[in-house]
């Protein structure tokens, strides 16, 4: 009762410290330069984030340090208060620096209405106090009574009494909860192999030529690597200080505690609510195994399944404190195959394919799966007791293999990314705290035995990769096929607010949600297949390719460097020194005319007199080009076919926006539509005097930026807001302000036969406001002037000059989950397959997340590409604008019964759209669609457009390997 008290005490204490503060310090969120200042301030305070230290009593009362609480009223705690300008970084900022547990109550603590972000930055202050000599404790983790280490492990063993007790909370953020287990102190352990890594690092930090060994403990750390560290102590004895004397025995300690063997017996002796159990019988029945048969292959298969046993298993055990002694156990485990996995070294394909399989299973046990991954997969990789397999097949399990890995350093990024953005603006340290979590997991060891497997294979079949000269080069994969050759670009960070250069090369953690014209691209994030970004690159024949982020670390030595990039037919990747290129290659950018490649957009039939608000039910296919942009048009066309599952909507039209255009453009002497005009003839003037291409570019983007500014300004015309009152009433159902809805920008230009332009233009999500509403109308038609939309259409376009923007007006659906439907196996080849990807909420997939996607085979059933990773989704509230919301990992996004209706759908475009077009295009097509409560919405359809240039490339033919994938290879090879 006491301690209830105590928890509520606190509570209120920390809450009235908050109001005092308020007065003091302004509430609006503090820049990042600031707390970096504050955050440097600290280090050199031997009180570090802490202002005091006191004794808080049971009653409720606050007493000196030297003034403990009296036997008659309790004993209390004793511990730190924060100082006033920490406790107004947390209110404004929500950033909770130096955090005491005792301080903390568990809902405070949980942070559920900001994603748990007060316990992940926990887990953070707890790295950054390992790499950085206590950062903001350098000289306050010298503050005696600061917090109280016994107080801190009750406290955290309270916490997980009241957590492991919600049985919805543990099954759906399992990997987040037992990850805290490694850094929330409660048992009197700690997390000795992320201290081991951090003291390595500090090491290397301090003194380069330990540079290698700290590599080999990151990579895959071994015993010997003990006595490597003391020799190497022992060479460079003479030059070492003191300090870093003392820094390389303590990590010498650490390393003999790290593989110290682990006594299981002992570890269930201590879990005494454990033994008895079903699980507890299976640790004990472990144990005792590994008494008779020690070898590595056997440790390593026997903890994978006991990982995954506990994990199945946790739910069934009611008891709290029990769930928590499991999941100790099952650390433990992990902690024991992370030191043994290396020692496992198959010498044939089935060992390989048995090994993989047996770390697949356990990142499964530790979360880095889910359970219902595994089910979509575990079939291809328990393939390892087959006789022979072909290269098929093998490589169909090499894929599924990377892929794990994959998902597994993606479930780490969900959790923590967000967090890890936030306190990089402030301390740059932080960025390396989510490579650690990696470092440190099962998805290291399998992706080193996926890549021994990759280049078995690789061999194999001839496809290898050619990247500099750089390590693990079967993790690269093609996307689209290409080639390139300028400047190689490396970014190891946010690309955001990258400025990219369409003569360059990006490698990039992921790619911009608004990508500029690039030569090449690499992604170690590839966000999904459809996404926009996607879509442009296989459109424009951009050369893309996916690879680990050990792959990026590798390349960033050649920043700068020039480089040729090619991505063949069959995905096989080649990037080599300028120095090296070929004749052949050399060739391929020998310079063209401007105009070779280019497409001409036809205007023949536009109409410009029309300036009516459209019915969408009143126009199809047949309007596309003339009266306003293919979205509007097909998806009046799918209104006709599927009436139930396309929303009604409105159709501002070219003639709309070509009319506004011959008003007075403001300071000017001549209309919006006379300025740029005379900009494009300017240009180009400037281009047949030979103006550098530089200086005309930047010309055009400034004529254009007053355009856009203007555009945004423009008067609407009295008529026209008639118009839309009206059709908002007779055809949308409500009046004018009344109903959320989307505006999306829908040119001449875009969803041709040769050009996507996918994402180029503006869409506004869920606007409700009149004249929010109306400002959009004008926000979309200056959207085609934006710098990126110019570069795109300047490069590929003849007659950019030409863009009309109609605009398509369509109530919000507030859908569970949205994606893209793909009438073709991008994956696959096969023209008859299908290719899915969903994220859940609204305009899931399109914008690079990281979607759901599946290969959806023409006969029957399916293949999981990748699972959803992305952290948060769009929801449409009825009010307006977007709304984020949580997502969960442990229950997939597309269920059976949507993919058979996708199936019905895909089957009847392919039979009657092109009938019902009069068209005679052949290709297969992209569609955008939702579901809500199960029902399917159709959004868009465009044709899904490849480059053929690059697809029948005769340079990319000669790189691209003949594969024979019927050839059937024993499983007892030697690899």
């Amino acid at each position: 009762m006491k301690k209830i008290f105590l928890r509520s005490f606190y509570q209120l204490l920390f809450a009235i410290c908050l109001v005092n503060v308020q007065s003091v310090y302004a509430q609006s969120a503090m820049n990042p330069n600031r707390i970096n200042e504050m955050v440097a301030r600290f280090k050199n305070d031997v009180r570090g984030p802490y202002k005091d230290i006191r004794w808080f009593c049971t009653d409720g009362s606050v007493r000196q340090p030297k003034d403990p609480c009296p036997e008659r009223i309790g004993p209390g705690q004793q511990h730190a208060r924060y100082k006033d300008e920490v406790v107004s970084l947390a209110q404004s900022n929500h950033i909770f620096l130096g955090q005491i547990l005792a301080y903390t109550t568990n809902e405070e603590l949980w942070d559920v209405t900001h994603n748990h972000s007060r316990l992940k930055q926990y887990q953070l202050d707890k790295y950054l106090r390992l790499v950085d000599n206590g950062w903001i404790n350098q000289k306050g983790q010298y503050y005696r009574g600061a917090l109280q280490v016994e107080d801190e492990e009750a406290r955290g063993i309270s916490f997980y009494k009241w957590l492991l007790a919600k049985d919805e909370l543990l099954e759906r953020e399992f990997y987040f909860i037992r990850q805290t287990l490694k850094d929330v102190p409660h048992n009197g352990d700690d997390n000795i192999a992320q201290q081991m890594r951090s003291e390595s690092k500090v090491v290397s930090d301090q003194y380069t030529p330990f540079m290698d060994l700290r590599t080999k403990i990151h990579s895959q750390p071994e015993v010997s690597d003990i006595q490597k560290v003391i020799d190497f102590k022992n060479k460079h004895q003479q030059v070492l200080t003191v300090d870093l004397s003392k820094k390389i025995n303590a990590l010498v300690v650490t390393m003999q505690t790290f593989f110290k063997p682990l006594d299981i017996q002992a570890l269930l002796d201590s879990s005494n609510l454990v033994q008895g159990t079903a699980l507890g019988d299976k640790v004990l029945a472990f144990s005792k195994g590994l008494d008779v048969n020690k070898t590595p292959s056997y440790l390593v298969n026997e903890t994978a399944q006991l990982l995954f046993e506990i994990r199945e298993g946790l739910l069934l055990e009611k008891r709290p404190l029990a769930r928590l002694q499991l999941l100790d156990i099952s650390l433990k485990l992990e902690e024991l195959l992370f030191k043994n996995a290396s020692l496992w070294e198959p010498t044939t394909v089935t060992g390989q394919l048995e090994k993989i399989c047996a770390l697949t299973t356990a990142s499964v046990g530790a979360g880095y799966l889910e359970l219902w991954e595994w089910e979509q997969i575990s079939g291809a990789l328990s393939q390892y007791g087959q006789e022979k397999l072909s290269l098929a097949e093998l490589t169909t399990i090499l894929e599924t293999a990377r892929a794990a890995v994959e998902w597994s350093a993606a479930m780490v990024k969900a959790n923590y990314q967000e967090i890890i953005d936030v306190y990089t603006t402030f301390e740059p340290k932080a960025y390396a705290f989510i490579d650690d979590r990696i470092r440190g997991s099962i998805a290291l060891h399998l992706g080193e035995s996926v890549g021994e497997l990759g280049n078995f294979i690789a061999k194999e079949s001839a496809l290898t990769n050619k990247v500099l000269d750089i390590a693990n080069q079967s993790t690269f994969r093609g996307l689209n096929p290409g080639y390139a050759f300028g400047e190689l670009v490396v970014v190891d960070g946010s690309s955001e607010d990258i400025e990219v250069s369409s003569d360059k090369i990006y490698i990039f953690q992921r790619s911009p949600s608004d990508l500029k014209p690039v030569a090449g691209i690499a992604t170690v994030a590839e966000g999904n297949m459809v996404s926009h970004v996607q879509l442009l690159a296989r459109n424009l024949g951009i050369p893309n390719a996916a690879l680990s982020d050990g792959n990026l670390q590798s390349l960033k030595k050649y920043d700068g460097d020039r480089v040729f990039y090619a991505v063949s037919n069959k995905g096989n990747v080649i990037l080599k020194p300028e120095s090296e290129m070929t004749a052949e290659e050399r060739a391929l950018f020998v310079k063209k005319e401007r105009n070779t490649d280019k497409i001409e957009v036809p205007i023949e039939k536009i109409q410009l007199k029309n300036t009516e608000v459209l019915n969408m039910r009143n126009v199809d296919a047949s309007d596309s080009g003339a009266l306003c942009g293919p979205k509007a048009a097909n998806l009046g066309q799918l209104k006709k076919m599927f009436p139930d599952q396309v929303v009604e909507g409105l159709v501002i039209p070219f003639g709309i926006f070509r009319d506004h255009m011959d008003q007075r453009m403001p300071g000017q002497s001549v209309s919006y539509w006379e300025f740029l005009n005379a900009m494009f003839a300017e240009a180009e003037r400037m281009i047949n005097t030979a103006v550098p291409e530089p200086e005309v570019e930047n010309y055009q983007l400034l004529q254009l930026e007053t355009l856009r500014n203007a555009i945004k300004q423009m008067p609407l015309k009295e008529d026209f807001m008639v118009q839309l009152d009206k059709s908002f009433k007779q055809v949308l159902g409500a009046d004018f302000g009344d109903i959320p809805v989307f505006l999306r920008s829908d040119t001449n230009m875009e969803d041709l036969k040769e050009f996507t332009g996918a994402g180029l233009n503006l869409t506004l999500f869920n606007v409700l406001d009149k004249e929010k509403i109306l400002n959009g109308i004008k926000e979309v038609w200056a959207s085609p002037y934006t710098e990126r939309s110019f570069k795109w259409r300047q490069k590929y376009l003849l007659n950019p000059e030409n863009v009309f923007p109609s605009i398509l007006v369509i109530p919000s659906v507030d859908v569970d989950y949205s994606g893209v439907l793909i009438t073709k196996g991008i994956n696959s080849g096969n023209e008859e397959d299908l290719t899915i990807a969903f994220s859940r909420g609204a305009g899931g997939a399109v914008d690079g997340q990281s979607a759901e996607t599946y290969t959806v085979y023409a006969n029957e059933g399916y293949r999981l590409l990748a699972p959803a990773r992305e952290p948060l989704y769009n929801t449409l509230p009825i009010t307006g604008g977007t709304a984020k919301k949580v997502a969960n990992f442990q229950t997939r996004v597309v269920n059976e019964k949507n993919i058979r209706e996708i199936k019905n759908l895909a089957k009847t475009i392919r039979m009657t759209l092109v009938d019902e077009t009069n068209s005679d295009y052949d290709g297969a097509y992209d569609v955008e669609l939702g579901f809500k409560d199960d029902k399917l919405w159709l959004f868009q359809i465009r044709p899904f457009v490849e480059n053929k240039k690059a697809l029948s490339s005769g340079y990319l033919e000669s790189i691209t390997p003949k594969i024979n994938t019927g050839k059937e290879i024993p499983l007892s090879t030697k690899l």
